[in-house]
């Protein structure tokens, strides 16, 4: 082979790993940004449903159905103004290393058991509103279930149910092209400002990434609390030209996506 073949060679070989390690974002967008709350919590649908509706931005809300149930008048609305309602299990199972999960701690569950504690939270929002129930968040973020060599990760389980299961206090966004859609990265927006976030949307900007922001309550501060003041600065920025160039989208609206991107190619 001589020099020019062997550059020839390496060039094509090179951009064909360069095309496939950055997603093309829709309508020639830089990056995407979904913004998720878990638990569902009132003051999700008292103080941020209005704020997401004055600046038209669409959300993920991963909840337990024992905690909209008795509140569905506040949870409708979201549903019909095409906000998504995922899924964040039954009953809330994390470490028993939390004291108040101790009588539900995920080192005493099984898979089996896991399993039906998902599926039936699935059912219980399907029928409650009358959706399709793709997305879920992992409870306190983890994953496993049982102790020591018993220890199982239920990742599988959710893959199995979900087109995507995302995890929490990550420290990245997530790659739409290498990513297991069963553990996409949350990052926390909790108690941040707005600078901390700009930070990160410029990072995922930068390389075309896919930044989910992870929250708790909606209010003025707190602890767990997604403060309203830096929603709004983060809203304006991004219905203004500054952030043209960013895709706003529930978690599984931008899944189909890059499901359907990967395919493609």
């Amino acid at each position: 082979m001589n020099k020019l073949s062997l550059f020839l060679s390496i060039f094509l070989m090179y951009t064909a790993v360069h095309s496939q390690s950055t997603m093309v974002w829709p309508k020639n967008k830089s990056m995407a940004l979904s913004l998720t709350w878990d638990d569902g919590r009132e003051s999700q649908m008292t103080r941020g449903l209005p704020l997401l509706g004055k600046y038209g931005i669409k959300a993920t809300f991963y909840v337990i159905p024992s905690a909209v149930e008795k509140q569905k008048s506040l949870w409708q609305p979201a549903v019909l103004q095409g906000h998504e309602i995922g899924n964040h299990s039954l009953t809330h199972p994390c470490s028993g290393n939390f004291l108040w999960s101790r009588k539900n701690a995920l080192e005493e569950y099984s898979i089996d058991s896991i399993e039906k504690n998902v599926v039936m939270a699935s059912e219980k929002l399907e029928m409650m509103f009358q959706i399709k129930v793709n997305s879920f968040a992992y409870p306190c973020g983890q994953t496993f279930v049982g102790k020591g060599l018993t220890t199982e990760s239920y990742v599988p389980v959710i893959a199995k149910h979900f087109k995507s299961g995302r995890t929490w206090l990550d420290e990245s966004p997530n790659d739409p092209v290498y990513c297991d859609m069963a553990q996409i990265t949350g990052m926390e927006m909790d108690g941040k400002d707005f600078e901390t976030i700009n930070q990160w949307i410029e990072n995922a900007r930068k390389n075309h990434l896919w930044l989910v922001l992870a929250g708790h309550d909606i209010g003025d501060g707190g602890n767990q609390t997604t403060n309203i003041s830096m929603l709004n600065q983060l809203f304006t920025y991004l219905t203004h030209e500054k952030g043209n160039d960013i895709w706003v989208a529930p978690v599984g609206e931008i899944v189909s996506y890059i499901d359907q991107a990967k395919f493609k190619h």
